[in-house]
C-alpha cells in the first residue's frame, strides 16, 4: 500500500454515482481502494473484506460481483483484485496518464455508454442465472 498523496485519473465518486450499485458494493470498492497498491492491485480475501466491513461473506461476494460487472474491479485470482486503472491511485499524474493510455477502450469509464453497459451486464448475468436454474430443474 502506497503512503502519501496519490493521483487518480478520474473522480471515482462521480464515475460510480450513476450506477446505482447495491450498498455493499460501494463499501467494498472503498475498502479496496483504501488498501490498494499504487496502480490498483489489492491482496485481500473476501473473509478479510467481510471482517473489515462487518459484512457477511455473501454480501462481500455480491458486492464484488457488481464491481466486476461494472468493470470497476477485476479478479486476478483468489484474494487478488485490481481496481480499474481509471480509479486506481498513482504516484504521479504521468503514471496515471500512462495507465489510462494502456487500457482497453472497452474498460475506460469515461465511455458515454458506461452506465448502460453495466446495466446490460447485470441483465445478462441474471439471465444466465435463470438459464442455469432452469437446467438444474430439468436435470433433477
Amino acid at each position: 500500500m502506497s503512503q502519501g498523496l496519490l493521483f487518480a485519473p478520474v473522480n471515482a465518486e462521480g464515475v460510480v454515482a450513476g450506477l446505482d450499485l447495491p450498498g455493499p458494493a460501494y463499501r467494498v470498492l472503498l475498502a479496496l481502494r483504501s488498501r490498494s497498491e499504487t496502480g490498483g492491485r489489492v491482496e485481500m480475501g473476501q473473509n478479510q473484506i467481510a471482517a473489515l466491513l462487518g459484512l457477511s461473506r455473501p454480501s462481500v461476494t455480491s458486492g464484488l460481483r457488481e464491481l466486476i460487472l461494472a468493470r470497476l474491479v477485476t479478479k486476478q485470482r483468489n484474494g487478488v483484485y485490481r481496481i480499474n486503472a481509471m480509479l486506481a491511485g498513482y504516484d504521479t499524474p504521468a503514471e496515471a496518464r500512462a495507465a489510462v493510455d494502456a487500457m482497453d477502450p472497452a474498460d475506460q469509464l469515461d465511455d458515454p455508454d458506461f452506465v448502460a453497459h453495466y446495466h446490460q451486464a447485470v441483465a445478462d448475468y441474471r439471465e444466465q442465472l435463470a438459464r442455469d436454474r432452469r437446467k438444474k430443474l430439468h436435470v433433477a
